[in-house]
């Protein structure tokens, strides 16, 4: 009697363990249900519900079942597009550009993987997304580069129309010559001290960039690098402060580097009242308006060509 309660015990937890596989497997083929195809190219229900949880993620706001799978089908025709045009970007930009979006966040990219993983999304479709971006910001900007372009003048003009009161603003652009007094790494603070004092004596005597950089060279210890052109749009407001207090000719005040004392030396300086931090603020905004309607413009023609079937 024992054992036929054990045998029937056995049978009824072997019963359980297949009907457990069942539904499991059950469910992993409800996952990867295909929902439609975009030109013979399938799009799952696993896919669609990784993509909400990623958007979901990303603006904190759940998107409807349809706006998933727009983001799915925008992102193959753009893939594919640009594969038509030779564009593939490679696993090392792909890799590159998944751990910028960690350090934007403030992780490393295996906090960033366990974190799309706990949300509902996954690695994959992330660096998927970002592929398709790479390479379709790359393809327009090719294709439409000419008309992509932002005129001076009309940066002049919507600069005048906005900031009336900051018509005499100015940039610049400059030429710089670094100039290292080599520390060994390891040295004492009083290696690093000593050589502020020679930074300090060669910027007294350095009144010019032909005379100034040969005496440099010459100098033990001493490296100069090659010329560097800096504009001031892109700089640091406090950097741009020390480079606009430095006379051209002369080395900018010293700092304490990974390599020793830093110093540059401006050899020229160049107005421009077209490349300034407010001008390139507006030139960059003007030219994401018109990338943004140019990519929209090309993607509503791609879809209008493509096969779109729902299973």
């Amino acid at each position: 009697m024992r054992s036929q309660i054990a045998v029937s015990a056995r049978l009824g937890a072997l019963m359980l363990a297949a009907a457990t596989l069942l539904a499991v497997a059950s469910t992993a083929r409800s996952q990867e249900e295909v929902v439609l195809l975009v030109d013979g190219e399938p799009i799952t229900s696993l896919d669609i519900q990784q993509r909400s949880k990623f958007i979901e993620m990303s603006t904190h706001k759940a998107p409807t079942r349809q706006e998933a799978i727009d983001s799915l089908v925008d992102q193959i025709l753009e893939l594919r597009e640009a594969k038509r045009y030779e564009i593939v970007p490679s696993d090392a930009d792909v890799n590159n550009a998944y751990a910028n979006v960690a350090s934007h966040m403030g992780v490393d990219t295996q906090k960033l993987t366990q974190m799309l993983a706990s949300g509902g999304a996954s690695e994959a479709t992330l660096k998927l997304q970002l592929k398709a971006q790479i390479a379709w910001t790359s393809l327009v900007r090719g294709r439409y580069k000419a008309s992509l372009e932002i005129p001076d003048t009309d940066i002049e003009a919507e600069l005048k129309l906005h900031q009336p009161d900051q018509q005499s603003q100015v940039g610049y652009e400059y030429m710089m010559r670094p100039i290292i007094l080599v520390v060994p790494r390891g040295s004492p603070p009083a290696a690093y001290d000593a050589r502020k004092r020679d930074a300090e004596a060669l910027r007294a005597r350095f009144t010019n960039c032909s005379d100034g950089v040969a005496f440099a060279q010459g100098l033990p210890e001493v490296a100069v690098r090659d010329p560097v052109p800096k504009s001031s749009a892109d700089l640091p407001q406090q950097l741009r402060d020390i480079l606009d207090n430095t006379e051209v000719g002369h080395l900018t005040p010293p700092e304490q580097t990974d390599e020793g004392i830093q110093m540059f030396a401006i050899c020229s300086k160049k107005e421009s009242k077209t490349d300034t931090p407010e001008a390139r603020k507006l030139r960059d905004e003007m030219f994401e308006k018109k990338f943004g309607a140019k990519a929209k413009r090309y993607l509503a023609d791609l879809r209008r060509q493509a096969m779109i079937e729902y299973k």
